[in-house]
C-alpha cells in the first residue's frame, strides 16, 4: 500500500479515537426555546370517594371580628336531620378526626379524642374545630383565653368563637336538625364551659370531660401555690409555635435529674429559652393567686351565670391533670341548677380514661370497663335526649364506687349524707379512726431539698405515656419506707368504710425554716396477702393526694413568711372520692415537704417568687407534725353511714 495513502488512514482513525473519547458541548438553546416533558400532576386533582361512608367538609368560617377558625365536618352518608357533636381543640383538628386513611367512618374516626363508638353507632354530625391562633386557625392563641372582662379588654372570646361557630353550623349544614352539643377533654372540656356563657340558642347540650377549671387552685399549673413544673413540657410544645412543631427535648433519662440540677423552675426555663413564651412570662409574673388568675378561674364565671344549658360534668377519681376542675364547677352550678338541667359523672379514670378502656388503672382492676359503661349508659342516653328527644333516663349523678366496684346513682353530690369522721394521727405511727389521739405530742422530719421525696419511684419519666397517665395510683411504699415522710395506720378495718366527698385537712405543723410545703396523702393499705391478685399484697393505693404551699396560709392571694418553730394550723381539701376501704385493709396517712419533681422545691426559706428562686436560698428544715392536746391535726372523713 502506498505509504501516504497508509499515514493518512492512520491519522483518520487516531482523529476518530479522540473524536470518540472528548464529549460533545452542546450550545445552549436561546432563552425561550427550552423544552420540557409535561407534568404528571394535574393542576386540580379531585378524589373520588364513592366507596366512602361519610363526606368530609374542609371550611374556614368567619367570626364577628374577620377571623376565620378552621372547621372540619364529617357527614355520614345518607344523613338527615341529624344533632351535631362539636369540639374545639388547640390540638389539630384535621388529626383528630380525619387523620385515617379509610372510607369507614368508625375507622377515620379512631383519633377522634371523644366517644366515637357512640358518636357512630348513634349517626351525629362530628365537628372540630381548631381554636383562634392554632393550626389551620388565624387569629392570635392565648392559653385559655378569658372571658371579655379585665383580663380581655377584646370583643371576642372562646364563648362568642363558639356562638359564632354554631350560628354558621345551623345554617350552613342541611343535613343537621338544627341541634348541637359540645364536648372535650381537658383544654376540650374547658370549650364546652366557655361556650354555656351567654350561649346560642341551638346549643341544647355541653359535657366538658375533666375540664381545665382553676389553673392555680388545682388545675394544670399549681395546686393551693406549689408550682407543677413538669408542665414546662406542655407550655413549651403548646406556645412556642402554631403548629406545636417544637417538642421538648432533654440530655436526661431522669426527670428528676434534669429539674434538681436545674435548681428552679424559673431557671429551667430560662434554659430553653422560654423567657420568649407570652404565658411563660404571665405565671412568672403571678406566682400568687391574684387578680389575673381570680378573674379568669371558670367556676367563679360560672357562678354568676344561669344554668340554660344542660351540661354533664365529668371527673376522674385518679386526674393526674385536671382533678380539681369538673367537681368546683358542679358546686358552683349546683347553687342555682332551678331547672335540674345539671349532670355529673364521676368515674376510676385518668385524664381522659372515659374515652378508653377503663377495665383497669394501673395495678387496680375494677370488674368491668367502666369506660364502656359511662358511654353506653350514661352519655349516650344523655346525648339522645338532647340531640334526639329520646326519654330521659340517667340520674343527674353517677359514680363509680371504688373499692366496691360498683355504680351508684342520686341527685346530688355526694351522693349519700355524710358524716365527719377523724382521722388522727396518734404517738408510734399509729391512726385512730373515729376518736382523738391518746398521746399529745409531735412527730418530726428532716426536709433536705437536695434530697426531695420523689412522686414516683425513679427514674421519673416525661409527662407522657402511660406511667404518667396512673401515677396518682402508684404503690405508696417507697414513699412511707423514707426518713423524710411520717407515715401514720390505722388497725385493719373490721367493717367497709365508705367515703364520698372531699377530706378535709387540718394540719398542725411548725417548720425551723420561714416557708414550706405540705404534701398530704390518704391511702388504702391492702392486706399483706391478695390472693386472688397476689401483686397488690401490701399494696399502698392512693385515694386522695395533695399539696399545699405554707407562704399562702392565710390567704392564697397574700403569701407571707412563716414564723420559724411556731406551731401552726394549714387547712385544705383533698380531692373528691367515692371510695370504700373494705374489711382486712388498712388506712394510712402520709405527711411530707417535697412531691418532686412534678412540684418545684420549696426552698423553705421565704422568698420573692419561688420560681426564681436561686441555688443558695434552698436549705434543709425540720418539719414538725402536731398530734392531740387542744388544737390536734386530722383528716375529716365525708363517711357514709353504714346500712
Amino acid at each position: 500500500m502506498n505509504p501516504s495513502i497508509l499515514l493518512r488512514r492512520r491519522l483518520v482513525t487516531a482523529a476518530l479515537a479522540i473524536a470518540l473519547a472528548t464529549p460533545v458541548v452542546a450550545e445552549p438553546p436561546a432563552k425561550g426555546t427550552y423544552a420540557s416533558l409535561p407534568s404528571e400532576i394535574p393542576e386540580h386533582f379531585t378524589p373520588v370517594r364513592t366507596a366512602y361512608d361519610y363526606d368530609v367538609r374542609d371550611v374556614m368560617i368567619p367570626m364577628r371580628d374577620g377571623v376565620k377558625l378552621h372547621t372540619v365536618i364529617v357527614v355520614p352518608k345518607g344523613a338527615k336531620n341529624a344533632g351535631i357533636v362539636f369540639t374545639r381543640t388547640p390540638y389539630n383538628a384535621t388529626e383528630m378526626i380525619s387523620g385515617v386513611d379509610s372510607g369507614k367512618l368508625d375507622v377515620a374516626l379512631s383519633h377522634d379524642d371523644l366517644a366515637t363508638d357512640v358518636l357512630v353507632e348513634d349517626g351525629y354530625i362530628r365537628v372540630v374545630q381548631d381554636i383562634r391562633g392554632k393550626y389551620g386557625s388565624e387569629g392570635d392563641y392565648v392559653m385559655n383565653r378569658p372571658l371579655r372582662g379585665p383580663q380581655n379588654p377584646t370583643p371576642v372570646d372562646d364563648s362568642t368563637d363558639t356562638y359564632d361557630t354554631i350560628d354558621w353550623l345551623v345554617k350552613n349544614v342541611p343535613e343537621s336538625n338544627g341541634r348541637v352539643a359540645i364536648a372535650g377533654i381537658s383544654y376540650d372540656g374547658f370549650e364546652p364551659l366557655m361556650a354555656i356563657v351567654h350561649p346560642h340558642p341551638a346549643l341544647k347540650a355541653a359535657v366538658p370531660m375533666n375540664p381545665m377549671v382553676d389553673g392555680w387552685r388545682g388545675d394544670d399549673w399549681f395546686h393551693n401555690g406549689a408550682f407543677r413544673q413538669q408542665n414546662l413540657l406542655y407550655i413549651y410544645q403548646q406556645t412556642s409555635t402554631r403548629k406545636s412543631t417544637e417538642k421538648w427535648w432533654s440530655n436526661y433519662a431522669d426527670d428528676y435529674q434534669l429539674f434538681l440540677e436545674g435548681v428552679s423552675a424559673g431557671a429551667v426555663a430560662k434554659s430553653y429559652g422560654m423567657e420568649q413564651l407570652g404565658f411563660w412570662n404571665k405565671l412568672v409574673k403571678h406566682p400568687a393567686y391574684d387578680a389575673f388568675w381570680q378573674d379568669q378561674a371558670v367556676d367563679k364565671a360560672l357562678a354568676r351565670e344561669p344554668v340554660s344549658v344542660p351540661t354533664m360534668l365529668v371527673a376522674s377519681q385518679w386526674d393526674q391533670e385536671d382533678i380539681y376542675g369538673a367537681f368546683a364547677v358542679y358546686h358552683a352550678m349546683k347553687e342555682h341548677d332551678t331547672d335540674h338541667r345539671l349532670f355529673l359523672a364521676v368515674g376510676p379514670w385518668f385524664h381522659g380514661q372515659e374515652i378508653r378502656d377503663g377495665s383497669s388503672l394501673g395495678a387496680v382492676k375494677f370488674g368491668s370497663d367502666t369506660s364502656r359503661y359511662f358511654r353506653e349508659h350514661i352519655l349516650r342516653p344523655f346525648l339522645a335526649h338532647y340531640l334526639k328527644d329520646a326519654p330521659a333516663t340517667i340520674a343527674p349523678v353517677n359514680a363509680f364506687v371504688t373499692g366496691d366496684n360498683r355504680w351508684e346513682s342520686g341527685d346530688a353530690w355526694p351522693l349519700s349524707p355524710t358524716t365527719a369522721v377523724r382521722l388522727s394521727p396518734d404517738a408510734n405511727g399509729r391512726l385512730d379512726i373515729g376518736g382523738t389521739a391518746s398521746t399529745a405530742g409531735s412527730d418530726s422530719y428532716v426536709s433536705d431539698p437536695a434530697h426531695p421525696v420523689p412522686y414516683v419511684p425513679r427514674p421519673v419519666g416525661a409527662m407522657e405515656g402511660p406511667s404518667w397517665q396512673h401515677w396518682l395510683t402508684t404503690d405508696q411504699r417507697e414513699a412511707s419506707s423514707r426518713p423524710d415522710v411520717l407515715t401514720y395506720t390505722s388497725a385493719v378495718l373490721t367493717a367497709p368504710l365508705h367515703i364520698n366527698g372531699a377530706p378535709a385537712v387540718h394540719l398542725v405543723a411548725s417548720t425551723s425554716g420561714t416557708d414550706s410545703d405540705w404534701v398530704v396523702k390518704l391511702i388504702d393499705v391492702y392486706p399483706d396477702r391478695v390472693g386472688v391478685q397476689p401483686e397488690m399484697g401490701g399494696y399502698q393505693l392512693g385515694i386522695a393526694m395533695d399539696i399545699f404551699r405554707g407562704r399562702y396560709r392565710t390567704g392564697f392571694d397574700k403569701p407571707q413568711a412563716l414564723k420559724a418553730g411556731a406551731a401552726l394550723p394549714y387547712d385544705f381539701s383533698l380531692p373528691n372520692v367515692d371510695h370504700v376501704f373494705l374489711p382486712g385493709h388498712r388506712v394510712m396517712v402520709q405527711v411530707q415537704s417535697s412531691w418532686f419533681p412534678l412540684y418545684d422545691r420549696n426552698p423553705q426559706k421565704f422568698v420573692p417568687n419561688i420560681l426564681l428562686a436561686s441555688p443558695g436560698d434552698y436549705q434543709s428544715a425540720t418539719q414538725k407534725v402536731f398530734r392531740g392536746g387542744s388544737d390536734p391535726t386530722y383528716i375529716a372523713l365525708p363517711t357514709v353511714k353504714a346500712n
